[in-house]
């Protein structure tokens, strides 16, 4: 079945408030700008940025894990991870460049967030110059080197007290908050494109529902019965 006709079915096994938050969230989702996660060992942590990105609309999450599989802590990301796209990179002798290469092939532009030598403030950050992939590194290491080099640009939040920097998914907050509050304010065309919503929402219509799997097959199989 297609995302249409799964959409069609499961949309009347689920309330119209429901429906209606559905869609409400979707138009209020982005892909213009994007997080990275390279190698975060911590689970509060990863999880904590998970639940910014549902929070701040931001519909997907990378995940690069080199030395470190990324495991969920429920208390602290509060359901977020069914709303939101979640793509491992794992495979690869070095998911860190095999991500920011294919990342770059989709537009992005590789955005550390760390202090550097040639860094920008956050609230400096040109968002029209094209979509962001955001890269934050583990809490005492930060980004690795080969991140830190295949980086376009570099980004900082503003410092006024003597800790050198806040906590991992403090800083994705403060990023994530600013870049798409600033989007959204903008003329740029930020918003999913009717293929993506239509994709996504058959997807949370799915994990709504009650035995969907097992609902989709049944109705397939009596179509195809009926042709």
């Amino acid at each position: 079945m297609n995302n249409a006709e799964i959409i069609k079915v499961l949309s009347e096994m689920v309330s119209e408030k429901r429906l209606d938050t559905f869609n409400k969230v979707l138009n209020n989702r982005t892909r213009y700008i994007t997080v990275v996660l390279e190698d975060i060992f911590q689970t509060h942590n990863a999880s904590a940025v998970m639940r910014s990105c549902d929070c701040a609309g931001v519909q997907d999450l990378h995940m690069i894990e080199n030395n470190f599989r990324y495991a969920e802590n429920h208390d602290v990301s509060l359901g977020s991870s069914q709303w939101i796209n979640k793509i491992r990179y794992s495979k690869d002798k070095n998911n860190t460049l095999s991500t920011i290469k294919s990342l770059k092939s989709k537009g992005y532009r590789i955005v550390a967030t760390t202090p550097h030598t040639n860094d920008t403030e956050l609230p400096d950050l040109n968002l029209s110059e094209g979509k962001i992939a955001l890269l934050f590194g583990s809490e005492k290491p930060g980004l690795s080197e080969l991140a830190m080099k295949a980086a376009d640009e570099y980004v900082k939040i503003p410092m006024f007290g003597f800790t050198e920097s806040y906590n991992i998914s403090v800083s994705a907050a403060i990023c994530l908050y600013d870049l798409t509050a600033r989007l959204r304010r903008s003329d740029i065309s930020w918003g999913l494109s009717d293929v993506e919503k239509e994709e996504i929402l058959a997807q949370w219509l799915k994990t709504s529902v009650k035995d969907s799997a097992n609902i989709l097959k049944l109705i397939k199989k009596r179509t195809n019965s009926v042709l």
